[in-house]
């Protein structure tokens, strides 16, 4: 079959390394794709969010499959365009519905949908530019840090963690101004919860699913977790400090909840649910919920999957996946993610990488990349993520991180502590 990828990041190429491998691709397609899917798949340029450009190619391709990977089309609706389509009603769309992907597009929206299937999650209260005043009353109740989230997508920068009172105040008053633009018409305030976070992956039908191998990511440019957020700085997994008791806590009280949810409130759902957790003590609750696979994290996921990626995914658009067994490498993965220089601030592009060729026992993922002249360049904040397998997880990070030494590009940047603290 003729399969179809929507994305340009270290995820897409992620997909774009398993699907190659499954028995059912024939041809494989990335839009728009980087230097790395160039090497293995046919990129395209168009734009994910261009539905008309994106229907024209499926029926030109004959396209059977479109695995989503950002969030951005999902929230636009693409699954219910493809659905609603004569044309493109038979094609398989990895990815929620609209209704679905705004437990990812409202986090006000994914508040209400936890508080109402009994997932334990934190406090909070919303506000909008007219509550303003009562917003800020709200911050007088809780203790510092305070936790300020625009409601909706805001490309990883929308929420705020602050330790002054009246600081927090002032930035609430600017994220209703306009602060992240119409992602924070409303503001969600939560209750600050201590503990260390971790992601847990979920592959739904809708009724059925299958829980993917956990991870932790890093998202703080700066050692020792200092410095400005980005998209990600690397990731392990499986987690070190996550023991058969506390799965059973997360299976339980959060992912069949969440997916007995959709099911109870109709939502059509078939794709990925990442869900974003903190263990605080010995318990876990709900950060957030993304509808599709994490960046870095599908760098560290997706290569402990044995399973034909493929057909886990008719299995999802057919509702059949109960009927699949989830085989996982028992090896950990790490990614170690190199940045250019000024990033998650200001950076140049077109910047020469060499080194790509001599790495060894380890996965290059592009993410940030393009081709000119024959030569790849950077083309992004986040360029390459380099990932390894070892079953020791301390033995990958050090694989990881003796490759990224044969890397090199002008400004080349990347932390230099991912899982130390594991």
């Amino acid at each position: 079959m003729n399969i179809l990828i929507l994305g340009s990041g270290g995820r897409e190429h992620t997909f774009a390394y398993k699907i190659a491998q499954s028995s059912y691709c024939d041809t494989l397609f990335v839009a728009p794709g980087n230097a790395g899917t160039a090497a293995i798949a046919t990129n395209v340029g168009m734009n994910v969010t261009d539905f008309d450009a994106i229907k024209a190619f499926v029926i030109k391709e004959d396209i059977e499959m479109v695995v989503v990977g950002p969030e951005d089309p999902l929230v636009h609706g693409v699954y219910d365009f493809f659905q609603e389509d004569e044309q493109l009603k038979n094609v398989a769309v990895i990815g929620p519905s609209k209704e679905g992907a705004t437990l990812e597009g409202s986090k006000e929206r994914a508040k209400e949908f936890m508080i109402a299937h009994g997932i334990p999650t934190a406090a909070y209260q919303s506000f909008t530019p007219h509550t303003l005043s009562e917003g800020q009353d709200f911050l007088e109740t809780l203790s510092p840090p305070y936790v300020l989230k625009a409601d909706g997508l805001a490309a990883g920068k929308g929420v705020l963690i602050i330790q002054d009172l009246n600081e927090a105040k002032e930035e609430l008053k600017n994220m209703l101004g306009g602060k992240f633009g119409d992602a924070s018409t409303t503001v969600v305030i939560e209750e600050f919860l201590d503990g260390i976070e971790l992601s847990v992956f979920v592959l739904t039908d809708g009724k059925d699913y299958k829980i993917l191998p956990t991870a932790k990511d890093y998202k703080r440019i700066g050692e020792g977790d200092k410095g400005l957020n980005t998209g990600g700085m690397g990731a392990v997994s499986p987690v070190p400090f996550v023991d058969d008791a506390f799965m059973q806590k997360i299976e339980e009280r959060i992912v069949k909840p969440t997916v007995n949810g959709l099911a109870q409130e109709k939502i059509d759902y078939k794709g990925f649910i990442f869900i974003g957790l903190i263990k605080v003590g010995d318990e876990p609750k709900v950060i957030e919920y993304n509808v599709r696979m994490g960046d870095p994290e599908t760098e560290v996921v997706l290569p402990r999957i044995k399973n034909d990626l493929v057909q886990l995914f008719l299995a999802v658009s057919k509702g059949a996946l109960s009927n699949e067994t989830l085989v996982l490498d028992d090896r950990s993965a790490a990614t170690i993610m190199v940045v250019s220089g000024g990033y998650p601030e200001a950076y140049e592009k077109g910047k020469v990488i060499s080194g790509i060729d001599k790495i060894e026992d380890s996965i290059v993922f592009h993410a940030g990349t393009a081709i000119k002249e024959d030569l790849v360049v950077t083309n992004g904040g986040r360029v390459i993520a380099i990932t390894s397998l070892d079953n020791d997880f301390r033995e990958a990070i050090k694989k990881s991180y003796q490759n990224i030494a044969k890397l090199d590009f002008d400004r080349m940047n990347y932390r230099r502590d991912i899982g130390f603290d594991l």
